[in-house]
């Protein structure tokens, strides 16, 4: 029986759940900071209007009680978190521990560089295995999309294909390794298709509030898209420079089929796991404003696109609208904050 602990509570910690459960030889533990909050069996609604059920073997927020027996640590955090709760497991973890992140553009590999053993065993995914939305904390989750397949890169971890297969069995997806950590750290996902979709939104923004929260995805515009395809040209630029291995890496246009920024809008209008899905925005007197305390702004700004411009600096690629957007993104916090 393999012992995995799932690290975190958020929307993918409850869909992992769910999947994982499925397989007979796993026992799932949960390290979480609101352990009152959960129930030991999930529901998991999936997208053909049928239900899985996660369980859990305990649940607790001491490490001490769950990393040291944990064959596999999966780390389903925000990017603010992850330093922080690496730091908090390393006492607890053993030897053969696999620790990994179910996201690797949240720094995963650099803070476990810096952080842990240089043999320590680490895996992470380039993209989230899956789009989902909690219907109540704990106790239930909307799964509403799967990946065509997962790209996942791996350190220190012996038998590197035996290991792929395991994930791709537990994850029921199919599963692919790639070479360096570069592959998936620096990622044109969330870090570049949020941030850029948010800069054509708010980049006039006067303070006022607006009439509605807008859907983030379903009216999605060619602005975005025409934006988004020079911050992906940019981005390919960069991965040449690093000489990473770019064939399991694929541009926003390909990932989304198209040809042009206008067919990507289209595209991304029309995808059904997307459209209900809203924008950073809470309600306020008078109407909504942007929410600069969501995870577009406190993860995919100060992280995952700040990984990406940094890392172009110090290696002296020029990524001007990489930049415009990342100064733009850290700027705009502070802004709304005074409004």
């Amino acid at each position: 029986m393999i012992k995995i602990c799932l690290v975190g509570g958020g929307n993918l910690t409850h869909a992992t759940l769910g999947v994982l459960s499925l397989s007979q030889d796993l026992t799932i533990n949960l390290l979480t900071r609101k352990p009152n909050l959960w129930n030991h069996t999930i529901k998991v609604n999936i997208p053909d209007g049928k239900s899985i059920y996660g369980h859990l073997n305990i649940i607790t927020s001491d490490p001490s009680r769950v990393i040291p027996e944990a064959d596999i640590i999966l780390l389903c955090l925000p990017a603010f978190a992850i330093e922080e709760t690496i730091i908090n497991i390393k006492p607890y973890l053993q030897k053969d521990s696999i620790v990994g992140t179910i996201v690797s553009n949240t720094g995963f590999f650099i803070y476990c560089h810096k952080l842990l053993s240089r043999n320590t065993k680490l895996f992470g995914f380039q993209r989230v295995p899956y789009v989902s939305r909690i219907v109540e904390y704990g106790k239930e989750t909307n799964l509403l999309g799967y990946r065509d397949e997962l790209f996942m890169a791996t350190e220190n971890i012996d038998n590197k294909e035996e290991f792929k297969n395991f994930i791709a069995g537990a994850f029921q997806e199919k599963t692919t390794l790639v070479e360096s950590f570069y592959e998936v750290t620096l990622s044109n996902s969330n870090p570049i298709l949020h941030t850029g979709r948010l800069y054509t939104m708010w980049k006039d923004w006067n303070g006022k509030p607006f009439d509605k929260c807008s859907l983030f995805y379903r009216e999605w515009t060619d602005e975005a898209s025409e934006l988004e395809v020079k911050m992906d040209e940019e981005f390919f630029k960069l991965l040449k420079a690093l000489n990473v291995n770019t064939s399991n890496i694929e541009t926003l246009l390909t990932h989304y089929e198209s040809s042009s920024p206008h067919e990507m809008t289209e595209k991304i209008k029309s995808i059904k796991s997307l459209e209900t899905i809203l924008s950073p925005m809470k309600q306020v007197e008078g109407g909504w404003v942007p929410d600069i305390g969501s995870r577009y702004f406190t993860e995919d700004f100060p992280y995952g696109l700040s990984f990406i411009c940094n890392t172009a600096k110090q290696i002296n690629v020029s990524v001007p609208h990489l930049d415009m957007v990342l100064d733009w993104g850290l700027n705009f916090a502070e802004f709304c904050t005074f409004n």
